[in-house]
């Protein structure tokens, strides 16, 4: 794997040259340099636990779920000047984790509509039938919520972020936030009732 060497956390000036070959001073060439590798390498390992369970709660399988995370990493690393605030770098990473478990889902979904497959039989009554019954209305409950109601819904309940937190991760307000969670648990209340 190659060593990148950190940037410095300072603003990085560089020298231009104008057209009659004087340097332009430092301030009209300043440039924000973005958050360092140090940083976002150390808020990837403090973090990696809770992204992997993000991407956990939007998707169903370990494999996947690691592969998006570490996909997330490479992404915001390769684009880490963007990140001007190096506080934001966890979040960054948080809404890349969405979106690329987004990109999953919907790759998955065309993927069954191109290959239907019987689906495998459940698990034993030995082994907690009821709950795995349960569980299993409460994913097709889930499914069959708005995209925004379900993401709101997994942030706030099965990641245990606050309300602002899922409106910096999804890139919404506030307000929207609260909207799409009253209306998803309306809407699960609804559909958990007419299994039962």
């Amino acid at each position: 794997m190659p060593v990148i060497a950190p940037m410095p956390a300072a603003r990085r000036t560089t020298r231009i040259p104008s057209q009659r070959g004087a340097a332009l001073s430092a301030d009209e060439t300043t440039v924000a340099a973005g958050t360092t590798v140090d940083h976002l390498t150390e808020t990837y390992r403090a973090h990696y636990r809770s992204l992997l369970g993000l991407a956990a709660l939007l998707l169903d399988d370990t494999a996947s779920c690691e592969d998006v995370v570490q996909e997330a990493f490479i992404r915001v690393h390769s684009a880490r000047r963007r990140v001007r605030d190096p506080e934001k770098t966890l979040a960054y990473l948080r809404q890349t984790v969405v979106n690329l478990s987004r990109s999953a889902l919907r790759r998955r979904i065309l993927g069954l509509k191109l290959l239907s497959k019987p689906m495998p039989d459940m698990a034993s009554a030995e082994e907690g039938a009821y709950d795995q019954l349960e569980r299993d209305a409460l994913i097709k409950a889930m499914k069959g919520l708005q995209r925004r109601q379900r993401e709101v819904l997994v942030l706030r309940y099965f990641a245990d972020m606050t309300e602002a937190q899922v409106a910096e991760t999804l890139g919404i307000s506030l307000g929207s936030v609260k909207a799409y969670g009253s209306r998803g648990i309306a809407a699960l209340r609804v559909a958990m009732e007419a299994t039962a």
